[in-house]
């Protein structure tokens, strides 16, 4: 790398602290349409509407491939929009889809409510907050990803257990109506203050606390220090899809969607078949927030530095030590091993990946093709619950499901670290 030495955190925040600050509250947001939140509210939906755990997995397969088929179209809406009423629309797609959930009358309802939960939260939220700091941002990516997925640790320490609790109070139709609630005084607001100014795009640094800087983007980065010199420059969806490159790294980076999901979608029911307790569970989601802040923050520095696409094979490691220790723990404390673990994996996962298609792509498209990663993503967390509700119901081992998926974890490591030598 070269060029100007790179600020540190608390200068580099303060100095852009409103594009952050918007990041960090769409991370967060995100939570309400992502399954570690959707999946606590599993019992008692399969409850009220007399669903078998793979009756409830198939429904929210069902809601989540649709909201799979819109991404590509919806994503790439970011490469043409200015970014605020971008970004509001995405909010009232979160408080609508909460609301929807609160309101659903009957088992065949949950469809479109899990597209909507799923298209407005994972899909559109995470991809708005991760898309515009790389936009934004160029010596500093590294950093200004580091800071604003932070929003994601913090949905997940804070939201399961909370809304865990609430339940066992008001039940789940009030909760998710609570979740519209806080949404629509909340966060919308919060958003169309931050990004009050013009909200195009600005080169690293033009922030300076002002909020988003009124120049237009360099789209190709030239000089930056945070693009390597082997950048190939800028291109498009078309020619990112005949790269071997993406090819070879794909099976890796749809891995901890389909795996994660399962597992959180089901974490209550995983809880059951250990004896673990619901509340043990969820708490140790702090544990995750823990874990996936100290390396994101640890991460990000290091990608400004040497490159993500060094860092890319690593990140599967702690996904597949995690697994291994959520099958083959006894103990209760093991949960949160695998929680904390998982958290290791997400953090390094959230912040190298947008990254490393940066580096290798441009960013001049970089909304249509992390938009296709996203739809990508999403469809493989769709499958994810199914699979592993069918296999709870036909009485399948924990500990050979979580060899089978720390076997494949294993194998798309090596396959990227193949990838990069390409």
């Amino acid at each position: 790398m070269n060029g100007a030495p790179s600020p540190g955190y608390f200068r580099f925040v303060r100095d852009n602290r409103r594009m952050l600050a918007f990041g960090f509250l769409m991370t967060f947001g995100s939570s309400f349409g992502q399954t570690f939140f959707i999946g606590v509210f599993g019992p008692g939906i399969e409850s009220t509407f007399g669903l078998t755990h793979a009756g409830w997995g198939s429904i929210y397969m069902a809601g989540t491939v649709l909201s799979a088929a819109l991404l590509p179209f919806t994503t790439r809406l970011i490469d043409r929009m200015e970014l605020r009423p971008y970004a509001l629309l995405v909010c009232g797609g979160l408080i609508t889809a909460t609301a929807a959930a609160a309101l659903t009358p009957a088992a065949w309802c949950l469809i479109p409510v899990v597209f909507l939960l799923r298209h407005s939260g994972q899909g559109l939220a995470s991809h708005t907050a991760v898309t515009s700091m790389v936009k934004h941002f160029r010596r500093d990516r590294g950093k200004a990803l580091a800071v604003a997925i932070l929003g994601f640790p913090a949905g997940r320490a804070v939201l399961p257990f909370a809304a865990v609790a609430v339940m066992a109070v008001i039940g789940w139709r009030w909760t998710f109506a609570l979740c519209a609630l806080l949404l629509s005084l909340l966060l919308l607001p919060a958003v169309a203050a931050l990004l009050a100014r013009d909200s195009r795009p600005a080169v690293d640094g033009d922030g300076g606390g002002r909020g988003i800087a009124s120049g237009p983007p360099d789209p190709a980065g030239v000089g930056s220090p945070a693009m390597p010199e082997r950048t190939p420059g800028e291109r498009t969806l078309g020619q990112a899809l005949h790269s071997p490159f993406f090819y070879m790294i794909l099976p890796g980076i749809l891995a901890p969607s389909f795996f994660e999901t399962a597992l959180f979608f089901h974490q209550l029911t995983v809880a059951g078949l250990k004896s673990w307790s619901p509340a043990w569970v969820t708490g140790g989601y702090a544990v995750f927030a823990l874990m996936a802040t100290l390396v994101s923050l640890i991460v990000g520095p290091l990608i400004d530095r040497v490159g993500a696409v060094r860092l890319l094979p690593f990140v599967l490691i702690p996904f597949a030590m995690g697994v291994l220790a959520l099958g083959f723990g006894g103990d209760a404390g093991w949960a949160w091993v695998y929680l904390g673990l998982s958290g290791v994996g997400s953090g390094a996962m959230a912040t190298v990946l947008p990254n490393m298609l940066a580096e290798v792509f441009g960013v001049r498209h970089i909304g249509a093709i992390r938009g296709l990663v996203v739809t990508l993503s999403v469809f493989a967390s769709a499958l994810g619950p199914p699979a592993l509700g069918l296999m709870i119901d036909a009485g399948a081992r924990l500990d050979v499901l979580a060899a089978g998926a720390a076997t494949y974890l294993a194998a798309a490591s090596a396959l990227i670290w193949l990838a990069r030598r390409v």
